[in-house]
């Protein structure tokens, strides 16, 4: 972050504000000229700073009413049994988010699901198989309060 100029910050907020803004518009807030907006986009894409562009579905909306925070604890933190979990984990199309954690559990993961009959389903076929698994602990969310997706700049 502190390679970012003052130009580079507001391309940032501008692109998470409006993700699909044209080249045209944003050169235009940001004070460039097209090809130099662009030149500049490229170099944060390039470099990492900006990982990709997507909608954001409403889960709701879709069908996916209820929100499954999992505590996972494995059977040790080998690298292999990390690594075989973890690939086992983005098998699964239901886990929306995984960490490796510190502390009392080994993973937490954000499991989006129908409803409790849908869990018990996700629970069952994809939970229960993950590799190395000793313990399963799940919460059920009750309501969202907020679900940031970019962070302040």
């Amino acid at each position: 972050m502190n390679d970012l100029d003052r130009i580079d910050m507001l391309m940032l907020k501008t692109l998470q504000d409006n993700g699909r803004i044209s080249n045209a518009d944003l050169a235009e807030k940001v004070g460039l000229s097209p090809s130099a907006c662009s030149r500049r986009l490229d170099i944060l894409e390039k470099s990492g700073i900006i990982s990709g562009y997507h909608a954001r579905l409403s889960n709701k909306a879709i069908g996916y009413k209820m929100m499954v925070i999992v505590h996972i604890s494995l059977s040790g933190q080998f690298a292999k049994t990390l690594s075989e979990f973890e690939a086992a984990v983005k098998r699964c199309p239901n886990i929306v988010v995984c960490y490796l954690m510190s502390g009392e559990y080994d993973y937490i993961l954000r499991v989006a699901a129908k409803d409790l009959e849908d869990y018990e389903r996700i629970h069952r076929d994809w939970l229960s198989a993950l590799p190395h698994v000793v313990k399963i602990n799940s919460s059920f969310s009750l309501r969202e309060i907020i679900d940031r997706p970019n962070i302040a700049l």
